[in-house]
């Protein structure tokens, strides 16, 4: 048995590449537009680690997503965690739940998945702003 991917859904191509591409870092391996079945696969992974892929499937024809929460979330581990979130504060997302402890964030996509960030290794040492930033929204 190998693991594959995890697919969510995504309502807007564009806004989820640009979350998940520019914003949060992935890179996309590889994309399928199916004409007769009216959607795009777009597989996502993080740099050097092809093998834990993220498919984005967007249904051509427009429909509704809720929740997202009962998924729980996608995670990935990152050199510098205040770096990052300080990128994707710049890109105009929000830290639902800030590094205070200079180990563990989380922000959620443009269709409300929950991401988590985690810091490789140790924790950094506690840092303003996020030591005293409050949460913000569910995570």
């Amino acid at each position: 048995m190998k693991y594959l991917h995890t697919m969510v859904r995504v309502t807007d191509i564009d806004a989820s590449l640009d979350f998940y591409c520019n914003k949060l870092g992935l890179e996309e391996l590889r994309r399928i537009d199916n004409d007769a079945g009216r959607f795009t696969l777009v597989f996502l992974a993080a740099p050097g680690d092809s093998e834990a892929q993220v498919e984005l499937t967007h249904n051509w024809d427009p429909e509704t997503l809720e929740g997202g929460r009962n998924f729980g979330h996608l995670a990935y581990h990152v050199e510098d965690i205040y770096g990052v979130c300080q990128r994707l504060m710049d890109g105009g997302v929000t830290i639902n739940r800030p590094p205070r402890d200079g180990h563990m964030a989380f922000v959620r996509s443009p269709d409300n998945i929950s991401i988590e960030i985690l810091q490789q290794g140790a924790p950094l040492p506690k840092a303003e702003p996020w030591a005293s930033m409050p949460n913000v929204g569910e995570w």
